[in-house]
């Protein structure tokens, strides 16, 4: 794909209805549920449910000579990436990896500390201008034409300096169902919008999503004057509401809605090859005590939009806060920089 076609101009008309979903730190929330499910032996067969109907992402990770060093096995990095078997923005591209081929558009890292009392997502926007090994200075996404997974991982384990543990991938037809078999979720609209998905109307306040209206909510960018600025907000908000709903004994207690979750979820999801049900329990298991509370959301530092030299319309990170952030992972005190950075 041409660079021409990855440019992304904020604040004009929505003109297709395809781009991938972005929240895909619902991948992990869903294989956190997997966890409740390997934790309980009566449900135990759902796990061996999940690691038979989803896929595996086959060489993940770039050569071990590529990577960082490993500096503190008990923290954990977890790339979530987010795709669309109808095509998105990437529907010719052929992905290695990435289910039903869909090109990948959402990058998320989370960050779970050894200590397992908090998790941090960090969501990196897709048209962040960075350095690709090998390829030159692009928006981050292009990592994912021009070399699939491993050059995804490769890109963001270059630019933070950390070594990413686990990669996992939903294609959104898996988030929709997902909201479906939790019997949706409420979130409060910020400011009123219609969407260019479904032309559904969204008024301020709290608002119910489930199915194609929450697809809607938060795949939407083009109502707003930041565009994916805003789109990250609202899907952080509709984010820590499925966390909430998730973790609460109406769910985790209810043999059949966890039933409904993985069966709706397993098919949608791919993991690395050594992210199955087991060790996804453990995991999951580690984090009985976190709530929604305690996942603490933020954007990759970046000083606002610009253009590149050859006219594309770009992110531009903020290199210091960035180095800062890859200190602070290194050590495993992210909550140092969340505080210290105000987020």
């Amino acid at each position: 794909m041409s660079e021409e076609n990855m440019d992304y101009d904020y604040g004009q008309p929505e003109r297709k209805k395809n781009h991938p979903v972005r929240a895909t730190i619902i991948t992990l929330l869903s294989l956190v549920v997997i966890a409740a499910i390997v934790a309980g032996g009566y449900l135990f067969s759902l796990a061996k449910s999940f690691d038979n109907k989803s896929e595996k992402i086959e060489s993940a990770f770039p050569a071990e000579t590529l990577r960082p060093e490993k500096k503190d096995t008990s923290a954990k990095n977890i790339l979530l990436l987010g795709s669309d078997s109808g095509g998105g923005s990437g529907e010719k591209e052929n992905l290695n990896g990435v289910p039903n081929a869909g090109r990948s558009d959402t990058i998320m890292l989370v960050h779970v500390p050894a200590d397992r009392k908090d998790v941090f997502v960090t969501s990196i926007m897709r048209d962040t201008w960075v350095p690709i090994p090998g390829k030159g200075t692009h928006k981050i996404n292009a990592a994912f034409s021009y070399g699939g997974v491993p050059l995804a991982v490769q890109t963001i384990e270059t630019l933070l300096d950390t070594r990413i543990d686990h990669v996992a991938s939903i294609d959104m037809e898996g988030f929709k169902g997902l909201t479906e078999a939790i019997g949706g979720v409420d979130v409060n609209v910020p400011t009123s919008f219609t969407s260019g998905y479904g032309h559904y109307d969204f008024t301020a306040g709290k608002t119910h999503l489930v199915g194609d209206k929450a697809l809607a909510f938060v795949r939407e960018r083009k109502s707003f004057k930041d565009g994916d600025y805003q789109r990250v907000k609202n899907q952080q908000s509709f984010i820590k509401a499925v966390v909430s709903k998730l973790m609460t004994p109406e769910t985790l207690a209810n043999p059949a809605k966890l039933s409904d979750v993985v069966n709706e979820i397993s098919p949608y999801v791919a993991v690395d090859e050594s992210f199955g049900a087991v060790e996804v329990g453990k995991l999951g298991v580690s984090l009985a005590g976190v709530r929604s509370k305690d996942m603490h959301f933020f954007t990759l530092p970046n000083l606002g939009t610009g253009r590149s030299a050859d006219g594309q319309s770009i992110v531009l990170p903020d290199n210091d806060a960035i180095d800062e952030l890859a200190t602070a992972l290194s050590h495993d005190n992210v909550d140092e920089f969340v505080r210290s950075h105000g987020l």
